[in-house]
């Protein structure tokens, strides 16, 4: 592991994408470079600014601000906060606004939220005028860390999450760390599993890091601007090397099937955030390579303990209203993006720090494994 950045520096991480590689620039007080950004990148440009009613409130008139001092003209676009913004009936909304407001494929489209708004707002670009660059400005830890980088865009189905959706990278992400200090401390703990994630998947040294600093990651300051610059360089080298997920990117994945399953099952609700749904997911993942024999128990029940300790769920039981049953997640692991021809596919363990790709995993297994841990109390 590198030292943690001091806390006035800032990071500049590159996702290399050839001509559409981009910057994520991680510091604490950038926002107000979002327009310098931005004119540099598209001179001349104007912007729609895409984000929900309770981040409109917090720092929409700063991002505005921020943009008129580069001489940038901006329209606003606002949508309802949560998951169920990514609904066919706000990407009209929101596409319908940017037809509205004369933005043209010169102009850009600033996606300022959290990962609800940066996959509606994203996919309105891919669509609007057959494409719209945007810039992502990530206000949550979730976002900033992971569903801001790399050019996923999707609204959700009836049938599951993120089924409808496009490839489309931005132009430049900005990860303003300050904006995290509005942030409720269920949604950053929620976010705080998608770090968590990248240790996990291929960093030991990086879980035992944060096994031992997350608390002064929690608090602020260097830790935490340390754990997103490590976060986004993991995340912008697998997307550089499988930008479409045809092979490694779909590590990124872990704890993502049982995940969005249980979230689904929740409605896309408060009843279970995005990030509790990952940890939940996670502890599921590595519990069920311990069962295949594929690691020592011990492996599952540290990260169990880690997850516990900074306030993540890691029991079905713990999923508010309590969780479906083992046919009705099967059903919608079914729906899961990484399923091929029927056969199902998870991001398993053998360690700490050492997930794959496990294709055609037996769906009889799967589900006499659920039926075990819906048992647990």
């Amino acid at each position: 592991m590198t030292a943690p950045l001091r806390a006035a520096d800032a990071s500049v991480v590159n996702v290399a994408l050839g001509a559409r590689s981009y910057d994520i620039i991680i510091g604490r007080g950038r926002l107000g470079s979002l327009g310098e950004k931005i004119a540099a990148l598209r001179p001349g440009a104007k912007a729609a600014i895409v984000s929900d009613e309770i981040v409109a409130r917090h720092h929409l008139a700063a991002t505005e601000a921020a943009l008129a001092a580069a001489g940038i003209g901006t329209t606003a676009v606002t949508v309802p906060a949560g998951e169920s913004s990514k609904s066919f009936a706000m990407l009209e909304r929101v596409c319908e606004a940017l037809i509205a407001a004369r933005i043209e494929r010169a102009d850009v489209v600033v996606a300022l939220g959290g990962g609800v708004i940066g996959d509606l707002a994203g996919l309105a670009a891919a669509l609007v005028r057959r494409g719209l660059d945007y810039v992502q400005v990530p206000t949550t830890l979730l976002a900033q860390v992971d569903s801001s980088v790399g050019g996923k865009t999707a609204i959700d189905s009836t049938h599951g999450k993120n089924l409808i959706g496009a490839f489309h990278q931005p132009v430049l992400v900005l990860a303003d760390t300050a904006l995290l200090d509005t942030l409720p401390e269920r949604q950053f703990r929620a976010g705080y599993a998608e770090v968590v994630k990248y240790g996990l998947l291929g960093d030991p040294g990086f879980f035992a890091w944060l096994e031992a600093n997350w608390r002064e990651l929690f608090a602020g300051g260097a830790a935490r601007e340390h754990a997103i610059a490590v976060s986004c360089r993991m995340k912008a080298a697998i997307v550089a090397r499988d930008e479409r997920e045809h092979g490694e990117r779909a590590l990124l994945n872990l704890g993502h099937t049982f995940g969005h399953a249980l979230e689904a099952a929740a409605g896309f609700s408060d009843r279970l955030l995005h990030g509790e749904a990952i940890a939940l997911g996670m502890t599921l993942a590595f519990a069920f390579s311990a069962k295949l024999g594929l690691l020592p128990r011990s492996e599952a029940e540290r990260v169990e303990r880690h997850l516990a300790a900074v306030g993540l769920p890691i029991h079905l039981s713990s999923v508010r209203g309590g969780p479906p049953d083992a046919d009705r997640l099967m059903e919608l692991i079914a729906q899961d993006k990484k399923v091929k021809r029927g056969r199902l596919t998870f991001i398993l363990a053998r360690a700490v720090g050492a997930s794959f790709v496990a294709p055609d995993v037996d769906a009889a297994e799967v589900r006499a494994f659920l039926v075990e841990k819906l048992a647990e109390r």
